[in-house]
C-alpha cells in the first residue's frame, strides 16, 4: 500500500476524534443559546468541568463503534456513498448505546437535546471530514502525488476502457504505466524493469498457466494483484449447502434475494415509493400540464416490458414522443405504423449492439420529451409500478420482448428478480455502456444483493442525473 495511503488512512481516526469532540462541544454550547433555553430551559446540572471528560471518553467509545463498522478499512477505492451509510450506521448505533445506558442506569440527567443534537452533528462534522480528507486526496492525486502505478494485463475492450477511465479521472489514485496483451516471460522482465505496484488483470479466459504465473509474478514481488471478473464469475458465489440422505447437496442460487431479504426489499420499495410519489407530487403535475399544452393528450405512455420470471408488464412514463410516433396498444392503427418507423430508425440510428437498441438523434421525440428524458423526469410514474410490485425501486433495467427474444441463454439471469428503476448499470454509465457491459453490472447485482448496496445506489442516483451522463 502507498505511503500516501498509509497517511490519510491513520489520519482517518484522529480527524474522526476530532470531529466528534467539536460535535459535542457545539451541542453543549447550542443548549444554553438564548434560542434553546426560551424553548426549553435548563434543568440539569451538568457544568463544563465535568462534561468534557465525559465527552472525551464517549467520543472514544463511538469510535470504536466506527472500527467495528469498518470505517477504517484500507481499501483505497471504497465508495464515498458506502461511507456517508455506514457513518450513519455507526453514529445512529452510538446513539442507541447512549441512551440505553442512560435508561438502564437511571442517571439524573434531563437533557435529551444534548444527546440528540450531539448525534446529528456527530453525523455532519464526520462527514465534513471526512470530506476534506476525499478533497485533499484527490488534489494530490491531481498533481500527480501519491499514484499507484499500475500495468493492465489484457487485450479485450475491458482493459481499454479500465485504462481510458484510469488515465481520464486521476483522482482515482491510478497511472497507468503499461499495458500487456498476455502475460509471458518477456510481460515479467518488463514489469520487473517498470516495478509497478498493481497489476490489473482483465484476461479471463486466458490459459491457467498463464493466469498462475502472473499471480505468482505478484505475489513473489508484493505487487497487488486484481483482476475483471467476467459475466459467469459470479455465478458460483451464492451456494446454499444441505445434506439429502447424508450427502452434502450444493444448491447454485441466482440470487441472494430469498427470504428476509426479499421482504425488506419489498418494504423498502412500498414506503419508499409512496414518499417518493408525494413528494414529487408538483413535478407530477407540472410535467403532465407542460406535456398537455405542447402536445396534448394522452400525457401518460404505457410501454411494455418483460419483469420478474418473464412476466410482461406496462411500465409507465411521461409521454415524451409525438401521438403519431407513439408505438403500443394504446394508439391503435397509429401504433402499428409507428412501430413500423420505429424500425426502420433502428436500421439506420441505433448507437447499441446485442438484443437491446437506442435511436441515437430519435426525430420522434419532442422538445418537452427531450428535457423529461434528459433529467429522467419522464420515469417518475414507474413509482406507481414500483407500488403495485411490479418494479422495484433499484433493479436491472426493463427491457421490451423484443429485445428479450435476442437474449442469449446466459442473459436469463437478469429476469430473476424484479427490474428497477435504477440500478447498478444505471449509476455506473448509463446508457454509456454496451448491453454486456450492462449485463455484466445488473447480474454482479443480483447475485450479490444486499440492503446496504440498494442504499448506496439509491443515493448516488441523484448525482448521477444531475451530471446529464449518457441519459437513457
Amino acid at each position: 500500500m502507498k505511503r500516501l495511503e498509509l497517511l490519510f488512512t491513520f489520519l482517518q481516526l484522529p480527524i474522526d476524534y476530532l470531529m466528534l469532540l467539536l460535535a459535542g462541544i457545539t451541542a453543549y454550547a447550542l443548549r444554553y443559546t438564548k434560542f434553546i433555553t426560551s424553548i426549553r430551559p435548563i434543568l440539569f446540572d451538568l457544568p463544563w468541568p465535568r462534561y468534557w471528560p465525559t465527552l472525551l471518553a464517549v467520543a472514544l467509545g463511538w469510535i470504536v463503534i466506527f472500527a467495528f463498522s469498518g470505517l477504517y478499512s484500507t481499501n483505497p477505492n471504497r465508495k464515498f456513498a458506502f461511507e456517508i451509510s455506514r457513518i450513519i450506521m455507526a453514529c445512529s448505533t452510538s446513539f442507541a448505546a447512549i441512551t440505553i445506558y442512560v435508561f438502564f442506569t437511571l442517571q439524573k440527567f434531563d437533557s435529551r437535546f444534548l444527546v440528540l443534537a450531539g448525534w446529528l452533528l456527530a453525523m455532519l462534522y464526520v462527514f465534513i471530514g471526512r470530506l476534506l480528507i476525499r478533497g485533499l486526496k484527490s488534489l494530490l492525486y491531481r498533481a500527480g502525488i501519491g499514484l499507484r502505478r499500475t500495468v493492465i494485463i489484457g487485450q479485450a475492450s475491458i482493459a481499454k476502457i479500465i485504462a481510458e477511465t484510469l488515465k481520464s479521472k486521476l483522482y482515482l489514485g491510478y497511472k497507468v504505466i503499461g499495458n500487456f496483451d498476455h502475460f509471458t516471460s518477456a510481460t515479467a522482465i518488463a514489469l520487473l524493469e517498470k516495478t509497478p505496484d498493481e497489476i490489473i488483470f482483465t484476461d479471463p479466459k486466458a490459459d491457467e498457466e498463464g493466469t498462475l504465473n502472473a499471480i505468482d509474478f505478484a505475489n513473489q514481488h508484493h505487487v497487488v494483484f486484481k483482476y475483471s471478473a467476467d459475466l459467469f464469475d459470479t455465478i458460483s458465489t451464492n451456494m446454499a449447502v444441505s445434506t439429502v440422505a447424508g450427502i452434502p447437496i450444493i444448491e447454485l442460487r441466482r440470487t441472494r434475494l430469498t427470504g428476509w431479504g426479499k421482504i425488506s426489499k419489498r418494504l423498502l420499495d412500498i414506503v419508499g415509493s409512496i414518499i417518493l410519489l408525494i413528494l414529487s407530487l408538483p413535478l407530477f403535475l407540472v410535467s403532465a400540464i407542460i406535456i398537455l399544452l405542447e402536445t396534448g393528450f394522452p400525457v401518460i405512455y404505457r410501454n411494455e416490458r418483460v419483469g420478474q420470471f418473464g412476466k410482461n408488464f406496462f411500465t409507465l412514463k411521461f409521454r415524451s414522443m409525438y401521438q403519431k410516433d407513439s408505438t403500443g396498444q394504446q394508439f391503435g392503427a397509429s401504433g402499428k405504423k409507428a412501430l413500423q418507423k420505429e424500425a426502420e430508425l433502428i436500421k439506420t440510428n441505433n448507437s447499441k449492439t446485442g438484443p437491446v437498441y437506442k435511436i441515437k438523434n430519435d426525430p420522434r421525440i419532442t422538445p418537452v420529451g427531450n428535457f423529461l428524458r434528459r433529467w429522467s423526469l419522464d420515469e417518475l410514474p414507474q413509482l406507481w409500478n414500483v407500488l403495485k410490485g411490479e418494479m422495484s425501486l433499484v433493479g436491472p433495467r426493463p427491457h421490451q420482448p423484443r429485445e428479450v427474444n435476442n437474449y442469449e441463454k446466459r442473459h436469463s439471469i437478469l429476469l430473476a428478480i424484479k427490474p428497477g428503476m435504477t440500478g447498478l448499470a444505471q449509476i455506473s454509465g448509463r446508457s454509456d455502456l454496451t448491453f454486456e457491459e450492462e449485463a455484466r453490472l445488473d447480474t454482479f447485482y443480483i447475485e450479490n444483493w444486499n440492503f446496504l448496496l440498494d442504499t448506496i445506489i439509491l443515493i448516488k442516483t441523484p448525482f448521477v442525473v444531475l451530471k446529464r451522463k449518457g441519459a437513457w
